[in-house]
């Protein structure tokens, strides 16, 4: 078969070091080097192209996560006495990855995909060379899109937003602190980023107010003193902060941690592939288009051990195309999907959570293995997943200094 990869970070990867154990492949990256969100740049906005920036890594930044959680399973992170990397250590086991499994001469860099289109059973896929600027349109029996979820920016919505004279980001476009030096700042969403980065800039900015959903997790953490936390903005006066307890701040800075939202411009409406409140659909198990099974989306699942999850739900879509496994018919596959979805919101989780995983990951990771027919992520993997991810909850100061090591496939321990 030959098979279209689109982006190189690390399902790319994954993607490329399975397909071609057995099948033709390009891969094509829009940037000039491999690692997708793990590469940092100071550079915000555009390229030098005209396309937007892709990485939304910020300076200082280190796993959230442990790194005996974040390996590839044929592949893992060498063993080192911390388990908290940087940014920098990640990228370069991404690239010592792609050199043990000699994957660059499978790459096109600088290569942006334009369209994805259906063709009877077959894809056309048209790309534009950035450097000779010159489109090409290519022909593949399957795609596998790779192109990461952490880069195109979600902001939300709220009354009176345009009234606000100051200044507004996101995150993507966060790199380093000093640019909120002597300025008051509310941090607009609580996930792991909003937090990290509350801490962070509270080193420079005079005041912080951190600002979370009421029925989000209860975030045990002892902040600086100049940091304050509140629920939800209400609504916007100028310069005004309304939250729902009825308290006003006034700012100089909004400061959206609010995540981001799949994207996949490139895919032609022919595609039928719908992202609705963050849901991405028609997708058999998060991943395989139902309309279209010779078209999958690697890496929707958030709060997983992504790399395990990238390689795993790999393998499991070329043992389909190898005709190894079989799917379930089409109807078959809808009404999986919807079962999910309504046992989703009987357990309280909204649609926007449809690709969320956290508690549910070692379920997923299991029911993978299970159809592919496939050798099961070992259970420590999830469980020291969500493990460190309380801890986090629980000491924001301080979880990045724990150490853990793997004893067995079920257990781990905590070394310091």
């Amino acid at each position: 078969m030959r098979i279209c990869i689109i982006g190189f970070g690390a399902a790319g990867l994954a993607a490329a070091r399975h397909v071609t154990t057995k099948h033709d492949c390009i891969v094509f990256e829009q940037t000039d080097r491999l690692g997708g969100t793990w590469v940092y740049t100071e550079e915000i906005g555009e390229d030098k192209f005209g396309l937007p920036i892709h990485t939304s890594m910020y300076k200082s930044l280190r796993t959230n996560l442990p790194k005996e959680v974040m390996g590839y399973p044929d592949f893992p992170i060498p063993e080192q006495e911390k388990s908290y990397l940087t940014a920098k250590e990640i990228l370069g086991f991404l690239e010592q990855y792609a050199k043990n499994f000699d994957l660059l001469k499978f790459v096109k860099f600088n290569h942006h995909v334009r369209c994805v289109t259906p063709s009877g059973d077959e894809w056309k896929v048209q790309v534009r060379d950035l450097e000779n600027n010159e489109d090409k349109t290519y022909t593949f029996d399957a795609v596998m899109v790779c192109n990461g979820h952490y880069h195109t920016p979600l902001y939300p919505t709220i009354p009176g937003l345009e009234t606000f004279p100051g200044e507004k980001m996101h995150s993507h476009d966060y790199r380093e602190p000093s640019i909120f030096k002597d300025k008051k700042v509310i941090v607009v969403g609580a996930g792991p980023s909003g937090i990290d980065l509350s801490l962070e800039i509270a080193s420079t900015a005079s005041k912080v107010i951190l600002s979370r959903h009421k029925n989000s997790d209860d975030i045990k953490n002892v902040f600086p003193k100049n940091v304050e936390m509140k629920f939800e903005i209400s609504s916007i006066n100028g310069n005004n902060i309304i939250f729902e307890d009825g308290s006003i701040e006034e700012t100089d800075t909004l400061f959206y941690c609010t995540g981001y939202k799949y994207s996949f411009p490139f895919l032609t409406e022919e595609c039928g592939v719908k992202v609705d409140d963050n849901c991405v659909q028609p997708l058999y198990k998060h991943l395989i288009h139902i309309e279209h099974p010779t078209l999958c989306l690697i890496g929707l699942p958030y709060y997983v051990c992504a790399f395990a999850l990238f390689d795993l739900q790999v393998r499991y879509f070329l043992k389909i195309m190898e005709g190894e496994v079989k799917l379930p018919s089409r109807e078959e596959m809808l009404n999986d999907t919807k079962q999910e979805m309504l046992k989703r919101k009987a357990s309280g989780l909204k649609k926007k959570q449809f690709h969320m995983m956290g508690i549910l990951q070692g379920d997923y990771y299991d029911e993978l293995a299970t159809l592919g027919n496939l050798p099961p992520l070992p259970p420590v993997m999830a469980n020291l997943h969500n493990f460190a991810s309380d801890r986090q909850l629980n000491d924001l100061k301080g979880f990045r200094e724990d150490n853990y090591r793997i004893v067995d496939k079920k257990t781990f321990i905590k070394v310091n």
